[in-house]
């Protein structure tokens, strides 16, 4: 009976491995489409500047309307195509010079009258005509809304109002974009991105007019300000979100979407409502136009584009006191600088295919035949996570394939998402693990296995529980031949994963980041843990006795010791993980030489770490023992290839164009570490054995 089973897991295994490369197969039309969407999708940049921050820097000038001209002639040369432009309040139009607010205190004093008793309103006065006649019915609208009383003023031959609620009250209603600020923006030749908030109570009629007016302007995409989109308070009621989708389609405007940032609320519903008409943006803080180099910000904004599909870049700058210069500048210099210029980031887009102007949404279709295709996708990833646990768990192969399709149909019927994202997960996991132990097992064959038993008795030396610890019997140039094979096979099986990933997440809310990839920490740390694992437990002997063995060892203060270092070793890994992590100058240095070269850079801890160390770790593998522990290092690249692909956003050609740079770099310096070694080692032995006699052991 146990024999039958044995022959029934050995076939089921084998098939495990069909259903596998069938759901390869099955993604690479799902990852074309990708290809062709990412291809074919707009090469327009908008670069957006925010106005409200061009209005604050002109209040610190002598002149201010005069000031807000100048720099806008400067920034149409310079390249900025957009103007962001937010809901207005009193203050800003207090900026803009084109008004003047008082208290009751201040008004009374004003007029050279007493102050009315118990009254603290907001009395307004307009610079002029034109002033009056462009804010009047909005500053009156805005504040009937709020039900707040509205009474007409004058004084000196200017008109006014009085708003009745203090000053601190008023000058917090939001109300909709300046319109004087509106036709100078569209009369200078920009285009014209709001941002709106949910702050001011949704009405679908006047939400309606306010997007008709801005589309006659040519608005034909906006932004959000704060954290929900606009309609989300008032969903629940009124529908608003669904009605305000509806509204953007008809007048065939787009949103933006903020990278980095916490998803407003809202978002992926509108997203989804207005067939993702969406463009990524990525927002440059006033504190980094102010303190990075022009070319810093020129090389950030280029790697943004190319390797991120962003296609928005929200330009801010802030007013600052200089004591050097002894006056109040900001940084309208330094983003001019890093736009023009043949390193700006004009040019270099430029040379890459893109052109400044209005941004546009993916060519995104999602046609039918991709439902069956990734239903086969799914059931590949669940063989795949099949045998990986059948690795670990011999004659089990049958029933976790068929725990894991039950699971996944009702995991399916509860969350696709979930689905699809566990199964790209367990994929991702999955196939660098069977990698890694696939070149364990080679290098087994080849030294300690029956396949190729090499030297004779007594040729390899025992050592710790009993193990052969050197096995000499192959040749430099073969030990050479059989590392390269092994370390490209080992890399093709990794690769085996990426399928996976891109056939899973093959949804354009990946792409634009509205949902993400989860479990990357898992990623990076379980084929690692996983290799780790059936290093020092499945390579020799069994199981249980190598538990037994490594509990009754000794711990030493060597032992500690380099415990201590791999905890820090892992607590950094883990740092570089996310977008958090530091980069060393070398790091840095090294990267801008690779972009410069290659135009694409590489992943630094596959090629500079651990691809070279895994290449010359097999090569040492192939002859001691101790290197079989450079497999857990080989981890690491062979993960972090699958991985490269876990990044939605980046173009496939991109990721692909990185993990082949970074395997050929790799065993470049892989080699370069063999032949170092092979000096050393002919060192040791023609030296040091000779005249040390204590250390003297065979050199066979």
């Amino acid at each position: 009976m146990q024999q039958s089973w044995q022959q029934w897991n050995r076939k089921a295994r084998a098939f495990m491995w069909v259903l596998t490369l069938v759901g390869v197969l099955a993604a690479l039309p799902l990852g074309a489409t990708r290809w062709q969407m990412e291809d074919s999708s707009s090469k327009n940049v908008d670069f957006v500047f925010d106005y409200r921050d061009l209005v604050q820097a002109a209040s610190y000038t002598a002149h201010p309307r005069q000031y807000i001209a100048d720099e806008l002639v400067k920034m149409k040369d310079a390249g900025i195509t957009s103007m962001a432009i937010f809901e207005s309040s009193l203050e800003e139009l207090v900026w803009a010079d084109y008004l003047s607010v008082y208290n009751s205190a201040a008004a009374a004093e004003l007029q050279d009258q007493p102050v009315a008793p118990d009254e603290n309103y907001t009395y307004l006065l307009f610079a002029g005509e034109e002033e009056e006649a462009a804010l009047s019915p909005m500053i009156e609208q805005t504040f009937a809304n709020w039900e707040i009383a509205v009474k007409p003023w004058s004084f000196g031959g200017r008109t006014g109002l009085i708003l009745e609620t203090p000053v601190e009250n008023a000058m917090l209603k939001p109300m909709n974009p300046d319109p004087i600020a509106l036709q100078a923006i569209h009369a200078a030749g920009f285009s014209i991105v709001p941002r709106l908030s949910d702050r001011i109570p949704y009405d679908q009629n006047m939400v309606d007019a306010q997007m008709a007016e801005l589309s006659k302007l040519g608005v034909n995409r906006l932004l959000f300000e704060g954290d929900a989109v606009k309609g989300y308070k008032d969903n629940a009621e009124k529908k608003s979100i669904a009605g305000f989708a509806h509204i953007l389609t008809k007048y065939n405007i787009g949103i933006a979407a903020i990278e980095n940032s916490k998803a407003q609320k809202g978002m992926n519903s509108l997203a989804y409502l207005t067939q993702y008409n969406i463009a990524r943006l990525y927002s440059l803080s006033d504190s980094d136009a102010a303190t990075m180099e022009p070319e810093a910000i020129a090389d950030r904004f280029h790697l943004a584009v190319k390797d991120r599909n962003i296609r928005m870049f929200y330009l801010n700058t802030a007013p600052t006191r200089s004591a050097a210069k002894s006056a109040v500048v900001n940084s309208l210099p330094n983003i001019y600088d890093a736009l023009q210029g043949e390193q700006g980031a004009i040019r270099k887009l430029s040379d890459l295919g893109y052109e400044a102007g209005p941004a546009q949404p993916f060519d995104y279709e999602s046609p039918s035949w991709h439902k069956p295709l990734k239903a086969v996708v799914a059931l590949g990833a669940v063989a795949l996570i099949t045998l990986l646990v059948s690795a670990f768990i011999p004659g089990v192969v049958i029933p976790v394939f068929l725990i894991g399709l039950i699971g996944s149909a009702g995991l399916y019927v509860l969350s696709k998402p979930t689905l699809e994202q566990g199964l790209a997960l367990g994929a991702a996991i999955s196939a660098p693990t069977l990698a890694i132990i696939w070149a364990i097992s080679r290098v087994k064959a080849h030294t300690t296995g029956s396949l190729r038993p090499v030297g004779g008795a007594g040729t390899a030396k025992s050592g710790f529980g009993g193990l052969n610890w050197v096995f000499p019997g192959l040749s430099f140039g073969r030990r050479i031949t059989m590392a390269l094979s092994i370390f490209a096979m080992t890399s093709v099986i990794s690769l085996i994963g990426v399928p996976y990933v891109f056939g899973l997440l093959n949804n354009i809310t990946y792409s634009l980041v509205l949902e993400q990839f989860r479990g990357v920490s898992l990623l990076h740390l379980a084929p690692i843990g996983l290799s780790a694992l059936y290093v020092f437990l499945f390579t020799s002997g069994s199981f249980g006795g190598n538990i037994r063995r490594i509990l009754n060892a000794q711990i030493t203060v060597l032992w500690v010791v380099v415990a201590g270092v791999l905890g820090i070793v892992g607590m950094y890994y883990l740092s570089r993980t996310g977008n958090a992590g530091q980069a060393s100058a070398l790091e840095l240095f090294t990267r801008n030489v690779l972009e410069t070269t290659f135009g694409v850079r590489p992943r630094f801890k596959e090629f500079m770490l651990s691809h070279p160390l895994f290449l010359v770790g097999l090569f040492l593998a192939l002859r001691y023992r101790a290197a079989w522990v450079f497999f857990i290092v080989g981890s690491i690249g062979q993960l972090s290839m699958v991985d490269t692909f876990a990044h939605i956003h980046t173009p496939l050609h991109i990721s692909l164009i990185r993990v082949v740079l970074g395997l050929v770099l790799g065993a470049i310096i892989g080699l370069v570490g063999i032949g170092v070694w092979q000096v050393l080692e002919g060192v040791w032995r023609k030296w040091v054995l000779r005249y040390v006699p204590m250390l003297k052991i065979s050199q066979k």
